[in-house]
């Protein structure tokens, strides 16, 4: 099957490729339009003009769009006969505008905890000087996630603290904050997906780890790691908040995956923001858990058709591998990893499949594949293990990594450990699960 696939930042190169290896032919768009001078995969074409190649991907193949942005186009080709997987321009803003999916999320009976809405920063300091407490300030869109920030004084002064240095280096035009008071709870997502009618396939159940070292300490930003398993059942997380979700996603002809995040403890619910698109990176831990042609199951989602789709019973633990300078982004050339070579020990065929390599070249000599690291972001890899128990899957994914090496990589350790440990009988207290 023919597959366009139209990427932001290149967070979807890992399924790109799965896709290819599956026997798909990939053509791959990324709007930033510098990725195709820097990565090199074997299989993957990138073409500089999506618009040029709706001829080739025609009404048997499949359009994927991995990020938000561009509902409102997905709209458009679905009007003309094109199968699209991804998004809807009205799906999208319950992501990108946290007030607008607080909204909806009230109109459909999913209970909520207030929140406010900031295009200025010195009334969000006046705001929090007059409202104390511990608040979770957070930015609006994808602009950058590591200026998200927990708040801990009842005080408000560190949050108010933040506030004034993000004033003195963020441009006053471009200031769009969301903020609502801190819950409470055990914070846990819950996506399946949606085929413009109905809901299909199992439901995926994720525990992000947010900040940069163990025991969630540091800066917050992209995942650090993540605990996946799917649920066959309509559990308590299904019938409390996302199926409340069925009639606005059929409405807005919503064909993709769905997921929202919420704070849960035993008064409910509470959702602090959705995924409408691929959820990166519950997408690679999917990949590891899926059996079913993954190329096979999109499609059959964009043309609205139902799936049985199959997987691997138990839990999936995913690491995030980065080095420096990540999460942030400097420019010292010896910060830079760009170049690296790649390096693995005792490693099989099967084991390299649980590896998804994100701004990484994979080149073939005549001995052997080389990998390099293509960018100096030193975002690097995400690592996945599969087990019937979270306990088997930590083991499984670390003794993986033991066998990687990357010059100054580094990694969370208790990925899925505090689930393990705490949340899961808290969860079962409160009888969510």
């Amino acid at each position: 099957m023919n597959i366009l696939f139209i990427s932001k930042d290149l967070t979807g190169i890992t399924l790109a490729c799965k896709l290819a290896e599956e026997g798909n032919i990939i053509k791959i768009f990324d709007i930033d339009n510098c990725w195709g001078k820097k990565i090199k995969r074997p299989l993957i074409k990138f073409i500089s003009n999506w618009e040029n190649e709706l001829s080739w991907v025609g009404k048997k193949g499949l359009i994927i769009f991995d990020y938000s942005g561009m509902g409102e186009i997905q709209d458009r080709l679905r009007e003309k006969g094109f199968s699209v997987f991804g998004s809807s321009g009205l799906g999208e803003k319950v992501e990108d505008n946290r007030q607008y999916g607080q909204k909806i999320f009230s109109v459909l009976n999913i209970p909520i905890k207030p929140s406010k809405d900031f295009y200025n920063i010195d009334k969000m300091i006046f705001f929090l000087r007059n409202n104390k407490g511990k608040w979770v300030v957070k930015q609006n869109g994808n602009f950058d996630k590591t200026l998200n920030y927990v708040g801990n004084l009842d005080s408000a002064e560190d949050s108010i603290s933040i506030l004034k240095r993000y004033k003195k280096i963020l441009n006053k035009d471009n200031i769009y904050f969301d903020m609502q008071e801190k819950i409470d709870g055990v914070e846990i997502a819950f996506g399946r997906y949606f085929n413009g009618t109905e809901w299909v396939g199992p439901i995926c159940m994720n525990v992000e780890h947010k900040g940069l070292f163990n025991n969630n300490l540091g800066p917050k930003g992209e995942e650090m790691g993540s605990l996946v398993w799917y649920d066959e059942k309509e559990n308590k997380f299904f019938k409390e908040v996302l199926e409340k979700m069925t009639p606005f996603l059929k409405k807005t002809n919503y064909k993709g995956y769905f997921d929202i995040n919420c704070i849960v403890n035993e008064s409910g619910a509470y959702p602090l923001e959705s995924t409408s698109r691929l959820a990166y990176p519950t997408t690679q831990a999917q990949m590891s858990l899926v059996t079913s042609p993954l190329g096979e199951f999109f499609k059959a989602l964009a043309d609205g058709k139902k799936y049985d789709l199959k997987f691997k019973k138990g839990y999936a633990v995913l690491v995030f591998i980065g080095t420096p300078p990540y999460p942030y982004k400097n420019n010292s050339i010896y910060n830079s990893p760009d170049g690296l070579e790649i390096y693995f020990k005792n490693f099989s065929k099967e084991k390299l499949q649980d590896i998804y390599f994100e701004e990484v070249s994979i080149f073939e000599n005549s001995k052997r594949k080389v990998y390099k690291i293509c960018s100096k972001s030193g975002y690097i890899a995400h690592i996945v293990g599969v087990g019937k128990t979270i306990k088997k899957a930590r083991e499984n994914v670390y003794e993986n990594i033991k066998n990687i090496v990357i010059p100054k990589m580094f990694y969370r350790t208790d990925i899925g450990l505090k689930f393990e440990k705490e949340d899961m009988k808290k969860l079962r207290k409160w009888g969510w699960l």
